[in-house]
């Protein structure tokens, strides 16, 4: 088999930190992203990439997510849409699974805390 040599990852200017943008106010949020500004090989998986390079790659991608400004309203639009490949919002598609079915469960439990407070008060 042939491999390539190794190449270093290429990292983008960390942007000054300020509060995260919102569709209602300067623009959509990823406008202000800092992903715009690199490869998007690094938060997309090739065909057939071996498991220590993918694992390379999601951790060069959650770095550039790390010092983003609009990391949370990324993670949310990647669980709102659901987006099924990619790093977004420091997550990979597996943890953003993780994440939805946690936050099904709390919803779930949630809505019978809620039911049991009401059945509790009326009777």
């Amino acid at each position: 088999m042939l491999q390539l040599p190794h190449q270093p990852l290429q990292v983008a200017a960390v942007p000054p930190q300020r509060a995260p943008a919102r569709e209602d106010e300067a623009g959509p949020w990823h406008a202000e992203a800092v992903c715009r500004r690199d490869e998007a090989g690094l938060f997309f998986a090739p065909s057939k990439e071996p498991t220590a390079a993918r694992l390379a790659r999601e951790a060069a991608a959650k770095r550039v997510c790390g010092r983003c400004p609009v990391m949370v309203e990324c993670r949310e639009h990647a669980l709102l849409q659901p987006e099924p490949y990619g790093v977004w919002g420091g997550l990979t598609a597996a943890e953003r699974r993780v994440a939805l079915a946690r936050r099904r469960r709390r919803e779930v439990e949630l809505r019978k805390a809620a039911t049991t407070e009401r059945i509790a008060q009326a009777g």
